[in-house]
């Protein structure tokens, strides 16, 4: 991952605005989303409303990691497709398998279970492990997760998709 040093103040910013976030309370996908929301005129309390079923691997199903779930819902603001058409679609699709591939490369994995050592990979868990109650965010739950590296991750590699773009 490169140095956010290298990129804009406005977007080095925003990276370190998800993991204020995401140590304020917000989940792992509002905490992206959210600190990206200037960029796209979404108030932040539409981006947090948007980002929320996403968290915790979706709605706490810990399947795809929600800072990289918030990462795609960006890139489909961002160059999302609006005609139904196959190339339309393909190129959405190309950008959000670039992130993907970008997040697993740092991070190892996008399943949130697999980053949180709960599961191997393409190991699915019985229903019944799968709870909707989120953990209490104490110190204690900041060392034992790697969430707060995965939202840090996940903003700065959108961050350098935007700065690519430029």
């Amino acid at each position: 991952m490169t140095s956010t040093s290298a990129m804009s103040p406005d977007n080095q910013r925003r990276v370190e605005r998800a993991v204020e976030l995401f140590r304020q309370g917000y989940n792992c996908s509002q905490s992206v989303v959210a600190a990206f929301a200037d960029h796209y005129a979404l108030s932040e309390e539409l981006a947090l409303r948007l980002a929320s079923p996403f968290g915790a691997g979706i709605g706490r199903m810990r399947e795809t990691c929600g800072a990289a779930c918030g990462m795609f819902l960006l890139a489909g603001l961002e160059c999302g497709n609006t005609a139904p058409t196959a190339a339309a679609k393909g190129a959405t699709y190309e950008v959000v398998q670039a992130l993907a591939a970008r997040f697993r490369e740092i991070n190892g994995s996008t399943n949130c279970g697999v980053l949180l050592g709960l599961r191997k990979p393409a190991e699915q868990l019985p229903s019944e492990a799968t709870q909707t109650t989120p953990e209490e965010r104490t110190p204690e739950y900041y060392k034992k997760r790697p969430c707060t590296k995965m939202v840090e991750s996940a903003a700065q590699i959108f961050a350098e998709y935007l700065e690519s773009q430029k």
